[in-house]
């Protein structure tokens, strides 16, 4: 695989901005690779659709073609990360990819958090989920953004190399956000 990319052409942040492609992307990073119809078949979605929508992130480099010795023809990710460009994400589309991408994300969460009661009592015991207001500048919270990517990155391998993950693990989303808001006239 090819080195971290980021997104930055409009035609680019289109062709993501559908939850088929994103749900085709997500899946392709936890299986490694798969064909068309093995897409189907994990995302409940139309073999047509999937190798419709597979063509269309090949070509704008977000996936490629594996090597076989058989008739299958399967997909995997280009690159284990894919970043929209902070300047392209303000732009029409990058906000509608953003759109469509938080709403996945929260729709995510929301399911998980409704059948977690299911779980053993370690995975329950591991989840995360919170919210803090920091005060920060643009500076700090830059460096509390690498951080966290840093940490993220020393994982990517596993994805791979199955060999890699220890006993018991199992995909796991982790999804980090930030906002700001305005200081009330009255904080001190």
């Amino acid at each position: 695989m090819n080195e971290d990319r980021t997104i930055a052409d409009p035609r680019a942040l289109r062709a993501l901005a559908h939850p088929i492609r994103l749900a085709l992307l997500e899946t392709l990073g936890v299986v490694g690779s798969a064909t068309a119809t093995r897409c189907a078949e994990l995302i409940g979605e139309s073999v047509a659709s999937c190798s419709f929508h597979l063509r269309t992130l090949a070509e704008y480099g977000f996936i490629e073609r594996v090597s076989s010795s058989t008739r299958e023809k399967p997909w995997r990710l280009a690159r284990p990360v894919q970043a929209v460009d902070t300047a392209a994400e303000v732009t029409p589309m990058g906000l509608a990819l953003t759109e469509v991408f938080l709403e996945k994300e929260f729709n995510r969460v929301r399911t998980w958090r409704r059948t977690m009661a299911a779980e053993s009592e370690e995975w329950q015991e591991a989840n995360l989920i919170m919210g803090a207001t920091l005060w920060m500048s643009s500076a700090e919270l830059t460096e509390v953004r690498e951080l966290v990517q840093s940490l993220i990155v020393n994982y990517l391998e596993r994805g791979e190399k199955a060999d890699l993950r220890p006993e018991g693990a199992r995909p796991v989303r982790l999804f980090v956000a930030s906002s700001t808001d305005d200081a009330p006239d009255d904080a001190p």
